[in-house]
């Protein structure tokens, strides 16, 4: 629920700094550093003079993982199992969906012949 109320907040703009980031997810910007170096999905870009540029998505995740640390209580270990669960949830819903794409396509070019 807090996650989503902290989204309407976010101004809407293309890229963020850590400064910026860190007042919209009221995090020190050393705590998003760190999640950096424990969450291998959480890498925002750098910009040419080596700062940290934010995407709106890399927002939501801040919050998403904030969310699961502080109130549902999961350890850094426990998200990073809850974030690799989903992406292989993800991963085999894909992989379904192409299979199904695929036997519609031969379907097709069944037809045409």
């Amino acid at each position: 629920m807090e996650a989503a109320s902290q989204r309407r907040i976010i101004p809407e703009k293309l890229f963020y700094k850590i400064g910026e980031v860190s007042s919209i997810v009221q995090l020190e910007p050393y705590v998003l550093r760190y999640w950096e170096s424990e969450f291998p999905f959480l890498k925002p870009r750098k910009n040419k003079a080596g700062q940290r540029v934010y995407t709106k998505k890399n927002l939501e995740l801040i919050l998403q993982i904030k969310n699961l640390l502080y109130n549902e209580k999961y350890t850094i270990a426990g998200v990073r199992r809850k974030f690799n669960e989903n992406s292989v949830k993800k991963k085999s819903v894909s992989i379904e969906t192409i299979q199904h794409v695929r036997k519609k396509l031969k379907e097709i070019v069944r037809t045409l012949k």
